[in-house]
């Protein structure tokens, strides 16, 4: 569970403001209570490029802020390497903290697996092998449903894995 301290949350922590979200989209969130939330990871989506532009360029790209606590500047890397990478440049990233107007006096640092990365369409499907034809296939005879059979072998003979109506 992450904590995230505000003394005002209509007001961000120094630095660049974030863009304001849409009208629409903030009244309908000022009912729920989430509007200071949103508000809140927009300032931290600003602040993060800011932070990184301290260290150098492998290292920022393998690096993100997650949050700002108190007096602490919270950072998710990949791996353990890149955590013991990053504690060597503290003084750069609380130098640039202190140069956007955050009092953080301590840098946390957390091995977190990186977001994942979902391969664009390329518009044409990926053929589907003879052993994933054969799967369908030795599937399809073995259920009773007659539509799922049918659905199976159709995937099986087109090869694509994409079917007509489906």
């Amino acid at each position: 569970m992450m904590t995230f301290i505000m003394s005002d949350p209509s007001k961000p922590y120094g630095g660049a403001a974030p863009s304001p979200l849409p009208r629409q989209a903030l009244e309908a969130l000022s009912g729920t209570g989430l509007a200071g939330l949103v508000e809140r990871a927009r300032w931290l989506a600003a602040l993060d490029p800011m932070l990184r532009r301290s260290l150098p360029a492998t290292l920022a790209d393998q690096c993100r802020l997650a949050n700002v606590d108190e007096n602490k500047l919270v950072f998710l890397v990949s791996s353990p390497v890149w955590k013991a990478k990053l504690r060597l440049h503290a003084d750069a990233l609380l130098d640039a903290a202190a140069a956007a107007g955050l009092e953080a006096r301590s840098l946390v640092v957390k091995v977190a697996p990186p977001e994942p990365v979902f391969p664009t369409e390329s518009g044409q499907p990926k053929p589907l092998s003879e052993a994933v034809r054969d799967a369908l296939r030795a599937t399809a005879h073995s259920v009773s449903d007659p539509g799922l059979k049918a659905q199976l072998l159709r995937l099986a003979s087109s090869g694509q894995g994409e079917t007509d109506g489906a």
